[in-house]
Order: C-alpha cells, then structure tokens, then sequence
C-alpha cells in the first residue's frame, strides 16, 4: 500500500484544513486508517483513526471537538478535517493504514504497517 498525504499548509489561529491521504496499491477496506502528528523536538503522537471495519472513529483528546476523520471510499482517501486550528497544532501530520491494527491499538503508532511521507501544518498566532 502506498500513501500519500496533501493539505498542509500555513494557516492563521482559528482556521481550517483537510488533509487528505490518498491510498494505492490496494483498497482500504478492511484497514485501520490513522493519523498522527509529530512537531519538532516532540515524539509522534496520535490524533485520529478509523477502525478496520470502519464503525468506530477514536480522536485524541487533545484535538476532540476540532478535528475529525473520515474516508471516502470510492477515492480509496483518508482525511482529517482539522477545524478551530491552534499554534500548538503546528506539526508534521502523518497518515498510517494496518491491516492488523486491533481496536485497542488504534492509537499506537507502531501497530500501523504503511505511513505516507508527510505533509506539514504551521498555524500562526
């Protein structure tokens, strides 16, 4: 599976953006899809996921109420829609799928097999 994420950007303290992982090489049913972020000096940290089947979505509290996941599956794409942005939300955002990523693993970083590469979020204050 390869993955590749978009929608990053510079954006001012209360705005918006979607990010967007676009998977290939194989259909995301079945997959848990994640995104983490990672700022510098800081350890890469969990935002969101999806659970394999699709039903459950898991939000890290740090971000519950402003961000939320989703997928389309005609696209075979992940997003994370980030609202209500915040400077300390400036950070490399990552997207992960796994095939094997039971409900209880969901938030770590290690039970997910496929990363994209990256896309950057900088929000100014």
């Amino acid at each position: 599976v390869q993955l590749q994420a978009s929608g990053g950007g510079l954006v001012q303290a209360g705005g918006s953006l979607r990010l967007a992982c676009a998977a290939s090489g194989r259909t995301l049913r079945g997959y848990a899809k994640g995104w983490f972020r990672q700022a510098p000096g800081k350890e890469r940290e969990f935002v969101a996921a999806l659970s394999r089947n699709g039903g459950s979505s898991f939000i890290a509290d740090v971000v519950k109420g402003r961000f939320t996941i989703s997928i389309d599956n005609a696209k075979n794409t992940v997003y994370l829609q980030m609202n209500s942005l915040k400077p300390d939300d400036t950070a490399v955002y990552y997207c992960a799928v796994g095939s094997t990523v039971i409900q209880s693993s969901l938030s770590i970083a290690s039970a997910y097999a496929y990363w994209g590469q990256g896309t950057q979020v900088t929000v100014s204050s």
